[in-house]
């Protein structure tokens, strides 16, 4: 009998809190993500999904549980990488400069690192702009080059906050279809934050779904649609409406339920006022 991979994210009973614990952000979060898999996190605002992202990459520390990633404590590195809602690249240096910057980290020599670099902006369909700045990118081309930086150090585990979120729609359609490409070419595991439902549903393999307040896993779904899904859209089938149908329904009860308790919680601090008043 063989054994299965050990996972290469594990995650048991993660919770966090700020405000000297006044406002509780995430409770009791527990879930594993195997090498190579494709995993995206859903759910209100307010439920927690970056600040879980930023405990997993080891930018924010946890209170209380585990967190193991490639067999350790999680720690910001090459095999673990981070892509941001905005692509945050240096102004002052080229496409093929900021591509390049990360790799210093890696040891390689100059002439290594140009190549490496000018066969990822190719990857991302950006050769022609290797030597352009910046500014003088579209927003979709500046989140290409971030993306190019972040698989620059072929990490194991790829993070990526809404990376898609501030685009317009048909850049995004193209991004995706990169991102699934560089997924399956490179074999990495991919965590993806998003609030698009038929997103989470059209790239992920398993989608976890937060609910807010604190945030908390209400369920895991399992995601099984023909690949390559690039070539094979599942946009068409009725198992993909279905699904969507099904998170969307799950976030709008979510939602509903969230501002029945604000109502309440409003009507309610209303009577104490009335009844103190009168006392």
């Amino acid at each position: 009998m063989v054994n299965p991979p050990l996972p290469i994210l594990s995650l048991r009973r993660v919770g966090k809190s700020f405000k000297d614990g006044q406002v509780r952000a995430l409770d009791d979060i527990s879930f594993d993500v195997q090498p190579g898999e494709f995993v995206s996190l859903v759910g209100p605002s307010g439920c927690g999904k970056t600040t879980l992202l930023r405990i997993i990459n080891g930018l924010t520390p946890a209170d209380e549980g585990e967190i193991v990633v490639l067999g350790t404590a999680p720690v910001p590195g090459p095999d673990l990488a981070m892509v941001f809602q905005s692509a945050r690249l240096l102004p002052w240096l080229t496409v093929a400069a900021n591509v390049e910057f990360v790799l210093q980290i890696k040891g390689l020599s100059r002439g290594d690192r140009a190549s490496r670099a000018r066969a990822l902006l190719g990857a991302v369909g950006l050769r022609d702009f290797a030597e352009a700045f910046p500014h003088e990118l579209s927003g979709g081309m500046q989140q290409r080059v971030g993306l190019a930086r972040a698989l620059a150090v072929e990490p194991k585990v790829l993070l990526m906050d809404e990376p898609f979120a501030a685009l317009d729609a048909m850049t995004r359609e193209v991004l995706r279809k990169e991102l699934l490409q560089l997924w399956s070419r490179r074999g990495m595991a991919v965590v993806f934050v998003t609030h698009d439902i038929d997103e989470a549903v059209l790239l992920s393999q398993r989608i976890m779904l937060l609910r807010p307040r604190p945030g908390r896993i209400d369920e895991i779904v399992d995601v099984a649609f023909p690949e390559p899904r690039w070539q094979n859209d599942p946009r068409t089938l009725p198992a993909f409406t279905a699904m969507r149908e099904h998170l969307w329904s799950r976030i709008h009860d979510m939602v509903r339920e969230g501002a029945e308790l604000e109502e309440f919680a409003g009507a309610f601090g209303a009577a104490e006022t009335v009844s103190a008043e009168v006392r």
